[in-house]
This record gives C-alpha cells, sequence and structure tokens, in this order.
C-alpha cells in the first residue's frame, strides 16, 4: 500500500508500517484521527509506546519536528501520556 506518512515530519517507515496496521494510511486520516486516538491505537500494537512517539505525532500533524514543539504543548503530551499509560 503507497502511503503519504513517511514523507512528514518523525514519521520513518516502521512507523508508517504501524499507522497503517491500525488502520491509518495517509496524512488527511493522521491529521483526522488526531494525536491522540493515532498514539492510543498504537498501543494495541506497542503498550509501551512511549512519549517521543507522542511527540513525533503531533510534530508531523503539525508539520515540524518534535524537538520544535512548544513547552505548553509537550506538557499537555506528557499529561496525556501518564492518563494513557494508567
Amino acid at each position: 500500500m503507497t502511503s503519504d506518512l513517511s514523507k512528514q515530519p518523525n514519521i520513518g517507515k516502521d512507523t508508517e508500517s504501524k499507522l497503517i496496521q491500525v488502520g491509518i494510511c495517509s496524512y488527511e486520516e493522521l491529521r483526522a484521527v488526531g494525536t491522540e486516538q493515532a498514539f492510543l491505537r498504537l498501543q494495541t500494537l506497542d503498550p509501551g509506546a512511549c512519549i517521543q512517539l507522542l511527540y513525533g505525532l503531533e510534530g508531523a500533524i503539525e508539520g515540524i519536528q518534535a524537538t520544535s514543539l512548544s513547552a505548553e504543548k509537550k506538557k499537555e503530551l506528557r499529561e496525556f501520556h501518564r492518563m494513557a499509560n494508567k
């Protein structure tokens, strides 16, 4: 299957493959699903999915490198990550 996911920042072939496995097959689908829901879907494949993956998904949606996310956005994502791992 051809996908444009790996053309986005922070999305490598492995993450692209996993996103496709959980039903997210394009950048538009990723944007529609959103960072948090995409992460929760990926956790079904990898229950130990790390915060860096969450940052990467958000960065991909925003079109920036994960390292460029604002401190406030990273804080929100850390809080979500804690809740998702309870």
